[in-house]
């Protein structure tokens, strides 16, 4: 299967991603203070992580749904990286207490069976190994993404972790002064494409139903704000111990050694 292009895959290159970039970028950013030894990516995405993290790697497998030539073109150009097409659950062909840690960013939204899906990463993870996720924050969110399966509260996610990890870091992602400003103006720009939502059909239809419209009307809408939101930096956005004002949920998990 090729590649997908939604607004669900964001680009460094696209000015109009800037807003999201800048914040999904951060992950990686923290992530990579973090990692060393074996490192699994679940979902590569656009692939802009795979430099910052491999440096910190002496092997780093980055996985996803679909084709990445990002990926393919990363793993002949870096020695320690491997990119493989997988879907997942379940981590099919990873053994048992392979990785020291597994980073998967905007990804366990879209996963039908969330609970396998973190017990498949703490199966792969040595004694001792981290998991480091992030995940929407739906106290933010300001209206239905049908591309996600769910969202999750600051404690929804602590505990489906909980289920399998001894020890749960709950941080977040926060916006300084001008990422508020831009996420007010984007507030009111999806208020006025909602006030025709009369009947609340976002949230009574199938999501699959509404996947394509959403996507047009997501990418409008972050053309029409690209002005207010291509200035801002990595620096405008910190991590946090998580509360409901985070844009998204940045948990690390740990397993027992």
């Amino acid at each position: 299967m090729g590649t997908i292009q939604t607004a669900e895959r964001i680009s460094h290159r696209d000015k109009s991603d800037n807003f999201v970039f800048q914040r999904s970028y951060l992950a990686y950013v923290e992530a990579a203070k973090i990692v060393s030894g074996k490192v699994l990516e679940i979902g590569t995405g656009s692939g802009y992580g795979i430099d910052l993290i491999s440096q910190n790697a002496d092997y780093f497998l980055t996985i996803d749904k679909f084709a990445s030539p990002v990926g393919e073109e990363a793993a002949k150009r870096l020695p320690n990286v491997e990119f493989r097409q997988m879907n997942v659950p379940p981590l099919e062909g990873i053994d048992d207490n392979t990785f020291d840690f597994v980073v998967s960013f905007q990804v366990i939204e879209h996963i039908e069976d969330d609970k396998t899906f973190v017990k498949e990463i703490h199966r792969v993870l040595k004694p001792g190994g981290q998991f480091i996720v992030t995940t929407p924050n739906i106290k933010m969110s300001l209206t239905r993404n049908p591309w996600h399966v769910r969202e999750y509260t600051i404690d929804e996610l602590k505990k489906l972790l909980f289920h399998f990890f001894e020890d749960v870091d709950t941080k977040g992602v926060f916006g300084n002064e001008e990422v508020m400003k831009y996420y007010e103006a984007n507030k009111t720009s999806v208020k006025k494409i909602t006030r025709f939502d009369i009947f609340n059909l976002q949230y009574r239809l199938p999501r699959r139903i509404l996947q394509i419209p959403y996507d047009i009307l997501n990418r409008m809408n972050r053309k029409k704000l690209s002005s207010k939101g291509e200035h801002i930096k990595l620096e405008d956005y910190f991590i946090d111990k998580a509360k409901d004002s985070c844009f998204d949920l940045f948990y690390i998990a740990s397993k027992s050694k």
